[in-house]
């Protein structure tokens, strides 16, 4: 049987390796490129910008990922089944309804950790993702985007953004499709301003149910390199971004 390539251990602020180097099909963790290093707000940075991302339990070391294929949502591809149409115009027309933008980053990545996921019986958002995303945030580039209703956080997800480039992270609902609308609403801010893709790392059937659908890896990072160069987008949803989206009502 052939052996498994190593995976090489980072020191902090050591360089990735070469995204060629990650385990592949035939290895026990298809993605994986490196273990080690540090989560500081530049090795986040430096990561997002070459396609990687940190994913690891309570009991592993920081690990970094780089998948191929690639999970990616193309924001004029985003699905809008009717049952969601008719959830998006509720929401719209209903007062105490909004969305706001880093209003509670830190709430969010909170409900993110502690919802529960079909088929995992943890979180991979353990205490060092939280500082270092809330690190993140404060450095302007992690985002929570959030559904109020009447006063209350119900359902948000957060994400990171440099350029022109969306990275979704997790989401959460404590309301029936509170986390869809969020993802609706980072689809129209993305549309309002040009993003033209939302990265979702991993492939799951939710998402595909959304249009999200793989893409190389090679494709994913000629396609980062371009968006992550342009100036940064602006974090702030107008409702009027909602005109974005196909959900005027249907004709009678």
């Amino acid at each position: 049987m052939k052996p498994h390539r190593r995976i090489p251990w980072l020191e902090p602020g050591e360089p990735f390796p070469d995204l060629r180097a990650a385990w592949g099909p035939g290895d026990p963790a298809p993605g994986l490129l490196a273990a080690g290093g540090d989560l500081s707000v530049a090795t986040l940075k430096r990561a997002y910008r070459h396609g990687i991302f940190p994913w690891f339990s309570g009991d592993q070391p920081t690990l970094w990922w780089s998948p191929d294929p690639r999970m990616v949502l193309e924001v004029p591809q985003f699905r809008l089944h009717r049952s969601l149409r008719q959830t998006l115009r509720r929401f719209i027309a209903t007062p105490g309804c909004e969305i706001r933008i880093d209003h509670d980053f830190a709430a969010v990545i909170r409900a993110c950790a502690h919802s529960p996921r079909e088929g995992q019986s943890g979180t991979w958002i353990v205490g060092e993702m939280v500082e270092a995303y809330t690190a993140l945030h404060q450095a302007g580039i992690a985002h929570s985007v959030e559904t109020w209703i009447g006063g209350e956080l119900c359902g948000g997800l957060y994400c990171v953004g440099i350029g022109r480039a969306v990275f979704g992270e997790s989401m959460f609902a404590r309301r029936t499709d509170a986390s869809k609308i969020a993802l609706s609403a980072l689809v129209a801010l993305c549309r309002a301003q040009g993003v033209q893709r939302i990265d979702c790392q991993q492939n799951t059937r939710h998402l595909a149910s959304l249009g999200a659908h793989e893409v190389s890896r090679a494709d994913f990072v000629s396609q980062l390199a371009s968006a992550t160069a342009q100036p940064a987008m602006g974090w702030r949803f107008e409702p009027v971004y909602w005109k974005q989206l196909p959900i005027a009502p249907e004709p009678a």
